[in-house]
């Protein structure tokens, strides 16, 4: 659980050098067709790398020093337009209650998925009409219902100041393009939280997707994945979710070691993100088709069972 500021300035430090490197050498191409990979390179740091970034010092567990956590996550709350007092409070919802139907604000599908819904997920558009829906909702003063159960009452100005100041940024931005005719502005400000979100889907959606819901064991309902250096870095390695769900205060850096101190109590990781997704869409497909399909992971030999409540899910497990 130790924690320390060189690690997590180190990486943050590499997070937006790369994103003013990509976003300098795009500027510097445009408009020529040249600059689209230095664009995509720089979506995904904004528009994935932020979702890691703000959950982990959410957590407030990258650094050691408290308003380090506090700085940077509400930098990366605005990339990924997620309010950072309103998600803060779902988050540690998501934690107390994970994938518990009807208590975890954070569920990424229901069944039978929407597989439209997600498909547009990797582009971004779903999330963020809901984004600005909330975020116009909040500058009006209100909190939709879901959050009206989560949220304290005496942070409810906080939510509205921000809500507020977000919306001048983004209409300053679009000003901005307006006066000089391009969409520039945007493609740095905004635009990336849809060209860049194809990352986090993907890593996300193999968090619990196709797990047992409404079950208190994190083995049964959480999925860790090994994935390459590069997602790892984008992603903060909350492949290792599993773990992180089992032990929550322990920072990102120090998840690969939690990993092998406890495998022999876990079930055994993916190897890839192509194979985790080879596991994963068989189960969904059953679950278009209103079957009670769930993965039920099998744990090494002389690790704790699961609790009583596999019993259940033994007749679905695919």
């Amino acid at each position: 659980m130790k924690k320390s500021d060189a690690i997590a300035l180190r990486d943050t430090a590499l997070w937006l050098g790369a994103m003013v490197l990509f976003a300098g050498i795009a500027i510097a191409l445009w408009p020529s067709l040249w600059s689209l990979p230095f664009w995509l390179a720089y979506g995904v740091l904004y528009g994935s790398g932020s979702d890691s970034r703000w959950h982990e010092c959410g957590h407030m567990t990258a650094f050691r020093t408290p308003w380090m956590n506090n700085f940077v996550y509400q930098i990366a709350s605005f990339m990924i337009i997620r309010n950072p007092v309103v998600w803060r409070a779902s988050h540690v919802r998501h934690h107390t209650d994970s994938i518990i139907v009807g208590r975890d604000p954070e569920i990424v599908a229901m069944r039978p998925p929407d597989l439209l819904r997600i498909a547009l997920n990797f582009l971004g558009v779903m999330d963020v009409l809901e984004s600005v829906r909330r975020m116009l909702l909040h500058a009006s003063g209100r909190l939709d219902a879901d959050e009206a159960t989560y949220v304290r009452d005496e942070d409810r100005p906080k939510v509205f100041k921000i809500a507020r100041i977000w919306i001048v940024i983004y209409l300053c931005t679009i000003g901005l393009a307006l006066w000089i005719g391009s969409i520039l502005p945007l493609m740095v400000i905004g635009l990336p939280r849809l060209y860049g979100a194809w990352h986090h889907v993907m890593t996300g959606l193999l968090q619990h997707l196709g797990l047992a819901e409404n079950v208190t064991d994190h083995r049964l309902n959480t999925r860790t994945v090994l994935m390459n250096p590069v997602s790892r870095f984008i992603y903060l390695n909350m492949n290792y979710h599993t773990e992180h769900h089992m032990f929550t205060m322990v920072p990102y850096y120090r998840l690969p070691e939690l990993h092998e101190l406890i495998r022999h109590e876990l079930p055994a990781p993916d190897r890839s993100i192509l194979a985790a997704y080879r596991r994963l869409v068989p189960v969904l497909l059953k679950q278009l088709r209103f079957e009670d399909a769930v993965i039920v992971p099998e744990l090494p030999e002389g690790a704790s069972p699961y609790r009583s409540e596999v019993e259940r899910l033994r007749p679905f497990a695919v």
